[in-house]
Parts: C-alpha cells; sequence; structure tokens
C-alpha cells in the first residue's frame, strides 16, 4: 500500500490522501488495475478540493461558484486587528473596514457579521427579542438553501408581525400593527424581494413611509448596493440596475438600519453588513450573538480593500463592476479571437445575469461563443475547469464572466475538443 501511494506523488497531493486513495484502489477489486484505480481515486480527490474555476456561464453573481469573484492578496503577517495604533491599548475589529462601510452608505456607524442571514438575525436578536417585529406578508421570502425569514425570526427570538396580504400592503395595515399594544412592536422590517417578483394587482410600502412610524425601520436590501449613483463608473448608473434598492438612499429615506451581503452588488466577500444610527448598532455589537458572528481579519482587509475601491471611485478594481461595465464591442473583440484561434464554435450574442438572488428577470446584453452539442462534461474536466451553459444541445460560453486572462484556458479547451 505504501508503494502504491508513493508512485502517485506526482498528483501533488499529501500523503496521507494518496495511502487513502491506495486503500479505496485496493478494496475495489484485485491487484489487476489496482495502479489505475488508485491513480483515478487520487484524481477524484484533488477535483474536490476547492480550486479557481472558468465562469463562462454568464451568472455574473453565480452562487455555485462563490459569487463575487475577489482577488486580494496578503502577506503573512499580523494585523492591528484589535490593536489601536495611537494609544497602544485593545481596540476594535469594527474600527476599520466598517467605518469605511459607514462613510459609503452614508451612515453613522456600522458592524460586519459573516453573512447577510446572520446580520438580519443579530439585528432582530439585539433590537425585538422577546417583542415584535412587523413584516409585511408579501415580503416573507425564502432565501438560498431553503432559509425562511420567518424561521430567522424564530431564531432570533423575535416575535413575527404579519402585515397586509401577499400582495398588497398598506401603510395603515403597518401603522395598526404597530400602534396596537397587544403586537408589543420594537421594529419594522422592510425586506427586499431580490430574488424574485410580484406583478399585477399589488401595492408596497415604501421606506420613506415607513419612517414617519414609532419604531425604527429596518432595510434589508439584500444585494447590497452601495449607492444608486453608482459613482464609482464613469458613465453612471447602468440601465439594468433601475429599481434596485441602495444603502444610502434608503438611509437617506428615513431607515434607521440597513442590512446587505458583502459578496453580490458590493463585490466583496461573503459578509453581513449592518449600517445606520449609531445608537442601534451599538447595541447589535453588544449583543452577545456579535462574537459569535464575527468575521476574522481576512474577510474584514478584504472588505477594507473594496470599500477604499469605491471611495478611490475606481469601480475597475471591483471585478463585479468591471466584468459588469464590459461593453458588447469589447465582448464581441475578443469572442472573435476565440473561435478564430481555437477553430471552434461561432460568435453568438448572449444575455448575461446579475445572479446570486440578485435583480430576477433582469438581462444583460453579452457575447460569446457558442458550439454545437453538449461539451460541458469535458470542459468541466479539464484544469482549471471550465463552466459552461447548455441550451438546446448546445453550450453556450458567456465572455463577459471569463476573465481576459482566461481567453487562453478557453481556446485550448475548445481545441482539446477536437
Amino acid at each position: 500500500m505504501d508503494a502504491l501511494a508513493r508512485s502517485l506523488t506526482d498528483t501533488g497531493l499529501p500523503h496521507p490522501l494518496l495511502v487513502d486513495a491506495a486503500r479505496a484502489a485496493i478494496a475495489d477489486g484485485d491487484i489487476e488495475g489496482v495502479q489505475e484505480r488508485a491513480r483515478a481515486h487520487a484524481h477524484a480527490a484533488a477535483r474536490s478540493l476547492l480550486q479557481p474555476v472558468v465562469n463562462a456561464t454568464g451568472v455574473l453573481l453565480h452562487t455555485n461558484l462563490g459569487r463575487a469573484p475577489l482577488a486580494i492578496a496578503a502577506d503573512a503577517a499580523y494585523t492591528n486587528l484589535e490593536l489601536d495604533l495611537s494609544s497602544g491599548r485593545r481596540g476594535s475589529r469594527h474600527a476599520r473596514a466598517a467605518a469605511l462601510l459607514a462613510r459609503l452608505c452614508g451612515a453613522d456607524d456600522a458592524i460586519v457579521v459573516n453573512n447577510g442571514a446572520s446580520a438580519v438575525l443579530l439585528v432582530l436578536a439585539a433590537l425585538a427579542a422577546g417583542r415584535g417585529a412587523a413584516v409585511s406578508r408579501g415580503e416573507l421570502v425564502e432565501i438560498g438553501g431553503g432559509f425562511r425569514v420567518p424561521e430567522v425570526m424564530e431564531q432570533s427570538g423575535a416575535r413575527l408581525v404579519e402585515v397586509g396580504t401577499t400582495n398588497r400592503t398598506r401603510m395603515a395595515d403597518f401603522a395598526s400593527a404597530v400602534e396596537n399594544p397587544a403586537n408589543d412592536t420594537a421594529l419594522a422590517l422592510k425586506v427586499h424581494q431580490s430574488n424574485y417578483r410580484i406583478v399585477g394587482f399589488t401595492e408596497h410600502v415604501t421606506v420613506a413611509e415607513m419612517a414617519s412610524l414609532s419604531v425604527p425601520v429596518v432595510a434589508d436590501i439584500g444585494s447590497g448596493l452601495v449607492d444608486a449613483a453608482c459613482p464609482w463608473l464613469a458613465d453612471g448608473p447602468p440601465a439594468w440596475l433601475s429599481g434596485e434598492p441602495a444603502a444610502r438612499q434608503t438611509l437617506a429615506d428615513g431607515a434607521a438600519l440597513v442590512v446587505f451581503s458583502g459578496d453580490k452588488l458590493f463585490g466583496g466577500p461573503q459578509a453581513g453588513i449592518i449600517a445606520g444610527r449609531s445608537d442601534l448598532v451599538s447595541q447589535c455589537a453588544r449583543h452577545p450573538l456579535a462574537r459569535a458572528l464575527r468575521p476574522g481579519s481576512l474577510v474584514l482587509n478584504a472588505l477594507q480593500q473594496v470599500a477604499l475601491a469605491y471611495l478611490r471611485r475606481d469601480g475597475q478594481a471591483i471585478e463585479f463592476w468591471r466584468m459588469a461595465s464590459l461593453t458588447t464591442d469589447e465582448l464581441e473583440h475578443r469572442a472573435h479571437a476565440v473561435v478564430v484561434e481555437s477553430g471552434a464554435g461561432e460568435v453568438a450574442e448572449m444575455a448575461s445575469v446579475p445572479g446570486g438572488g440578485t435583480l430576477p428577470g433582469t438581462e444583460i446584453d453579452s457575447l460569446g461563443v457558442v458550439l454545437d452539442g453538449d461539451h460541458s462534461a469535458p470542459l468541466r474536466a479539464g484544469s482549471p475547469p471550465i463552466i459552461v451553459r447548455v441550451n438546446d444541445h448546445r453550450t453556450w460560453l458567456d465572455l463577459r464572466t471569463v476573465a481576459p486572462d482566461n481567453d487562453q484556458h478557453v481556446i485550448t479547451a475548445l481545441k482539446a475538443l477536437g
């Protein structure tokens, strides 16, 4: 077994995993073919590890591929995570990235936790445990993985106060719920319908209207657009962003707190951001759950780098916005080069989508390469794996979500298809 494991060292896996591969190969059958079986097991183990892939699906925030792509490099070093360099005393990990995020959002203060759902959980636990939280029935959403807002609320200790109906909720419904002493309402929660749409005979209450309530309004805007004006983009906000709520404008409309994800339209790492009134942010920071949900220095450093890029108005330094801002002319030039150099497929118009439960039904004009037949398996088996879409027994490679540096990988893979 040891000899068999050592014969697989060229795979790059550590010896204990090679022993596992050898043991599995021996258990599979007799000695004949054991070498090939062991190598297959080792290859499968290597493929199961987290690794870079080329996203040619056209889904910019692909949840299965880690949502927003992020390039943050850091040397092995200590950081002043919880050290105040001025005084030499213990500081707060919320004094850096969170302060920059508050500045971006036009908020008094901010705190960072490990994802969007935990941000909602912390806000409800800190501000409404044992009391009522008013939510429109049309906003009792289910997010990825089957988690539902009512279930998150239950875990927080807050009591759900349902308001209005699925398709129509009015300001009078909220006022009635908040003013009813039996509900003991601590806050009103506005949940953005980020991954679905209700159309037809509908009515909803805006944050600006809800701001007149006698309780704080917490707006879960979900997707993480910082500013509707998009000052980090030379040409301003793209048309496909129309109607998407933004943190700065939501707070300006009267929300006491906004909550959003870091790895969607913000373009950063997985994180949950809570920004708004300093007294409410402080209550969240003091709650015991804040420690359990806090991120480490790697996430905070990544958020800091992305926030600094926003403040420099350098959208090209944020990979999501670089991809989203590509013109069809740029994509067409690259697509022609891929087809010519690979000798495969043809240039075709395509429609990219934001993805990640963001802007449902929204499409962004794009271009790429299309091939007859389903080639997804061999492309996925390559190094690096190339992930594509297959429609009508044709393989679609949307170049909007392929980094230009990966065009050569695509060309090589297409050549290999024969």
